[in-house]
């Protein structure tokens, strides 16, 4: 297992939808997962630190967590099959039980993950198959990723909660 962190939000460029990109520890591999809309929204407003009046799905998940004395240990980017990424969500139980296969979408995982601060892993067999860069092999894939990155404002994606 390879541990990542959230590198940032953005759009592909080519089609405008939603990309979360996760990138190692030393930025050398960043690996982009398309998603959806409403899930980018909810990686954003918690970045954001923007409290809906309401609690949002991945809140209430979180909420219901930590009233039952649980806590997410992690989540796993486990597989990837035609293209589509799969994610586990790993929690540890009051009484110290750790349930590990919770099968979640990665949007899904990432968005309670930012809300618990819970570690982010990607298995190698992700990582090879999945359409990454490699810093030390493309040097300007590497710079347009980091400068794509940098340029993203999360505020892109504060219209798309209006139509919650």
């Amino acid at each position: 297992m390879i541990q990542m962190k959230l590198g940032g939000l953005g759009f592909d460029p080519k089609n405008m939808s939603p990309i979360v990109l996760l990138k190692d520890g030393e930025e050398r591999n960043f690996l982009p997962i398309w998603i959806g809309m409403f899930e980018a929204a909810a990686i954003a407003m918690e970045l954001q630190e923007f409290k809906p009046p309401r609690p949002m799905t991945h809140d209430l998940l979180t909420k219901i967590i930590n009233t039952l004395k649980g806590e997410v240990s992690r989540i796993t980017i486990s597989k990837i099959v035609e293209n589509t990424f799969y994610a586990i969500v790993e929690i540890k139980s009051q009484d110290g039980k750790t349930v590990e296969n919770i099968d979640a979408r990665p949007s899904d995982a990432i968005a309670i993950a930012v809300r618990t601060n819970a570690p982010i892993f990607v298995s190698e067999n992700v990582m090879s198959k999945a359409k990454m860069v490699n810093s030390e092999k493309d040097e300007e894939e590497t710079q347009n990723f980091k400068d794509f990155i940098d340029n993203i404002n999360p505020e892109d994606f504060s219209k798309y909660l209006d139509d919650r």
